[in-house]
């Protein structure tokens, strides 16, 4: 299969709707200095070859009273109940990442809480899961790191 190669346009093009997939293709355009129908078809291009999957809205769950994270490590009693341990996760909806891994934890998955008492009762609701022998919880002090395009610029520069 071959490797679809972004040149430096695109590589702008991807920081600006990083930044804010909302951003017009005018504006875009204005930026670089190139027209709107340039920004609409190498968006369209790379959307066609799958590199741009649809796009996202950030919520600031903080501002909606639920800043509290913790990460739930997830012990099964057998490897085959993960999908319907996945599957009944999916049914929390506090339960905003999980991750089938291996490792220490058949299921690591990510929460978000209104407070210690919110997150106690969600995790209760996660060890109650059929197929679930026990749980080990991380408590997230502070989100350090979230950087969508760090990757993304060292990609380019190995492109």
């Amino acid at each position: 299969m071959k490797k679809f190669m972004l040149d430096e346009i695109d590589h702008q093009i991807l920081d600006i709707l990083i930044e804010n997939a909302r951003t017009p293709f005018t504006d875009i355009a204005k930026k670089l200095v190139v027209s709107a129908g340039t920004i609409h078809v190498r968006v369209k291009k790379m959307e066609d070859e799958g590199i741009i999957k649809g796009s996202t809205l950030t919520l600031d769950y903080e501002k909606m009273g639920y800043s509290f994270i913790s990460h739930v490590g997830i012990y099964l009693d057998k490897t085959s109940k993960t999908k319907q341990v996945v599957k009944d996760l999916k049914t929390i909806p506090n339960v905003t990442i999980a991750y089938i891994t291996a490792g220490k934890y058949n299921i690591f998955c990510k929460i978000r809480a209104k407070d210690t008492t919110h997150a106690k009762e969600i995790i209760f609701e996660i060890d109650d899961i059929d197929g679930v022998a026990r749980t080990e919880t991380m408590i997230s002090l502070e989100e350090s790191i979230n950087d969508k395009t760090r990757l993304m610029h060292s990609i380019f520069r190995e492109l």
